[in-house]
C-alpha cells in the first residue's frame, strides 16, 4: 500500500483556554493520495480553514499526527516548517496575495528566489509556469490589469513554482466568475490527475463537486457522514462520536 501524500489522525485544534476555549477541530482523520482531489466543505465557522491550515503546516495541532508523506511534522520545531513547506506544499489563496508592484512573471519569480532560483533560470522557469496555466501572453502585465481569473491563475504558477506535490486551495473560486473559476478548478483537477498531485480545496462553491474525486463535510469541527444540509456529500472517513464543539473556519 502506497504511503498517503497526507495522513491526518485524531487531530484537535483548540484555541485559547479556559472559558474561552474554542476547540475548531475535534479528532479529525483524513488521508489524501497523490493525484486526487479532495473537496473539504462545510458551514462557515465548521473547521475547514483551520484543518487546511494544520495540514499546511501553519498551524499546530492542539493533539493528533500528521503526516506529509509519511513524515510526522507535529513534533518539529517552528523553525523546521517553512522548510517542510517550502520542500512539500504549494498554497493558493482566495486573495491572490499576489505583490502589486510585480508583474506575473516577477510575482512567481519570487517564488523561485526562495527555491535559490534567479536569473535567467529563474525567468524561463516562470514564463513557463505561465504558459502552463494558459497565461503565455500575460509575462508583463501587473495585477492591476488581470481579471480575477487570471490573478488566480498567477497564484496557482506561484504555488507550482517548488514542485510542490501537495497543492492546498482555499476558496480558489469564491472571488471569481464561473468560466474563470471552472479553468481554476479544471487546472487544479490536471495537477492531480496527469501530474501526480495531492490537492485538497476548501470550497462553498457547489458548482465544483462534479471537479472532485472524493467530497469531506466538516460540521462542528468533525468529519460527518451527512451533512445537515438538504442534499449529502459523500465522505471520505467515519469520526467516532464527540461532544460538539464551537469551531473556527
Amino acid at each position: 500500500m502506497k504511503t498517503p501524500a497526507i495522513a491526518v489522525r485524531g487531530v484537535t485544534k483548540v484555541f485559547g483556554e479556559g472559558d474561552a476555549a474554542v476547540r475548531a477541530l475535534d479528532g479529525v482523520n483524513l488521508e489524501v493520495a497523490r493525484g486526487e482531489v479532495v473537496l473539504l466543505m462545510g458551514p462557515s465557522g465548521s473547521g475547514k480553514t483551520t484543518l487546511l491550515s494544520v495540514i499546511g503546516c501553519i498551524l499546530h495541532p492542539t493533539a493528533g499526527s500528521v503526516r506529509i508523506h509519511g513524515r510526522e511534522v507535529t513534533g518539529l520545531r517552528e523553525s523546521e516548517l517553512p522548510t517542510v513547506r517550502l520542500e512539500n506544499i504549494g498554497f493558493v489563496f482566495q486573495g491572490f496575495n499576489l505583490f502589486p508592484t510585480l508583474t506575473a512573471a516577477e510575482n512567481v519569480e519570487l517564488a523561485l528566489d526562495l527555491k535559490n532560483m534567479r536569473g535567467r533560470e529563474a525567468k524561463r522557469r516562470a514564463r513557463g509556469l505561465l504558459e502552463l496555466v494558459g497565461l503565455g501572453d500575460k509575462f508583463d502585465v501587473y495585477p492591476e490589469d488581470l481579471s480575477g481569473g487570471q490573478k488566480q491563475l498567477v497564484a496557482i504558477a506561484r504555488a507550482l513554482a517548488g514542485e510542490p506535490q501537495i497543492v492546498l486551495a482555499d476558496e480558489p473560486t469564491a472571488a471569481l466568475d464561473w468560466s474563470s473559476g471552472r479553468a481554476v478548478i479544471e487546472l487544479l483537477r490536471e495537477l492531480a490527475h496527469e501530474r501526480g498531485r495531492a490537492v485538497v480545496l476548501v470550497t462553498h462553491d457547489t458548482r465544483v463537486l462534479e471537479f472532485g474525486d472524493r467530497i469531506v463535510h466538516i460540521e462542528d469541527g468533525r468529519i460527518v457522514k451527512e451533512p445537515s444540509a438538504e442534499k449529502p456529500v459523500m465522505v471520505a472517513v467515519e469520526q467516532p462520536a464527540a461532544g460538539a464543539a464551537l469551531a473556527a473556519d
